[in-house]
């Protein structure tokens, strides 16, 4: 596919050159596009139950993984998307209590399979209801709510680097460059992102909607955070000490990939953060009207929800499969620095 061309399905487009001011909304995937868990999740469960004093012998990688893959199955379909339509009605108690299950689930899976071999008599107690060592749920929360338990992929740190330098200057052919995450997520992930390096903006999915008060893992500020001044053009402007200018998960949109809603409230939400900058600095509040020029570009690495799914939403679209993979579909790269080309970024 030449460079600048933006893949969509059945048809493909070149950012154009329009007068109207032109706007990329680009947003990535987070998990396993931007950071993946090292060592793997089981691995790091069972680490965790063993500092805690769960049996080596009992308590494994290997059988965490079927465990923890069954409990997750089994929560989601429970509760989907955390269980926010219950939230909602005061029901549920959002993403803490769902991994709190899902954590409880996937290790009384395992000591109660162990138990079963030590004994006579196979009961079937509920996995759920299982008395884990007092702290170790809370210190599972806490490793993957940070740096503990994931890592970057190694071209994430260069891509940003570069997209920093591109944003203050205006050799791109966009007056503005807007990046997000669109996550199928609870919210955690900006804490995650920050500890992990990168700078991130304070829009989410629901800054000024009546979901602020979801309860999740994210402290809330309420109003609007003063930001300090901003250099005076668009590209500079836009939250310009921020390597994402939002972040958009499924927990706070309401709605999860491949569902369009999320991609339609990423949109919403980068405009309303145009609006805010442009009003904070004197100047027309470019990139609100329709008629503005928007180039809307989604990057994962899930065929169905995230590089068809922004398809269907009317997206530029491209799946990041950095291992190299068969039958690669058009749009597909290997790399984040490659979009710095399809895209007529530069290098």
């Amino acid at each position: 596919m030449p460079a600048g061309t933006l893949y969509m399905g059945a048809r493909s487009f070149t950012p154009n050159s329009s007068r109207h001011p032109r706007t990329l909304l680009l947003t990535l995937d987070a998990f396993e596009t931007l950071f993946y868990p090292r060592p793997p999740v089981p691995n790091q469960y069972a680490a965790i139950g063993h500092e805690f004093g769960l049996s080596r012998t009992v308590v494994t990688p290997d059988k965490l993984k079927a465990a923890f893959r069954d409990a997750y199955r089994i929560q989601a379909k429970l509760y989907p998307n955390y269980g926010r339509a219950d939230v909602l009605k005061g029901r549920y108690g959002g993403p803490k209590q769902w991994w709190e299950e899902v954590i409880r689930g996937s290790f009384g899976q395992v000591l109660a399979s162990g138990a079963s071999q030590d004994s006579s008599q196979h009961k079937s107690p509920d996995c759920g209801n299982v008395n884990l060592p007092a702290g170790m749920i809370d210190a599972l929360l806490d490793r993957f709510a940070g740096d503990g338990g994931y890592t970057l992929y190694e071209d994430v740190a260069p891509f940003f680097a570069r997209m920093r330098e591109l944003r203050a200057s205006s050799t791109t052919p966009f007056d503005r460059i807007l990046l997000g995450v669109i996550s199928n997520s609870d919210d955690r992930v900006p804490e995650v992102l920050k500890a992990l390096g990168l700078r991130v903006g304070d829009m989410r999915a629901d800054q000024d909607m009546s979901s602020m008060e979801l309860p999740g893992f994210e402290e809330r500020v309420s109003g609007h955070t003063a930001r300090p001044q901003q250099p005076n053009t668009a590209n500079q402007r836009a939250q310009a000490d921020a390597d994402l200018d939002l972040v958009i998960t499924s927990y706070e949109a309401g709605a999860e990939k491949p569902n369009r809603l999320i991609f339609d409230v990423a949109k919403r939400q980068a405009r309303l953060l145009a609006r805010r900058d442009a009003h904070a600095h004197g100047s027309t509040p470019a990139g609100l009207d329709e008629t503005d020029d928007w180039t809307c570009v989604h990057v994962g690495d899930d065929y169905q929800k995230d590089y068809v799914a922004a398809i269907d939403a009317g997206w530029g679209s491209y799946l990041l499969e950095r291992d190299g993979g068969h039958g690669r579909p058009p749009g597909t790269i290997r790399s984040l620095m490659e979009l710095l080309g399809q895209l007529k970024l530069g290098f």
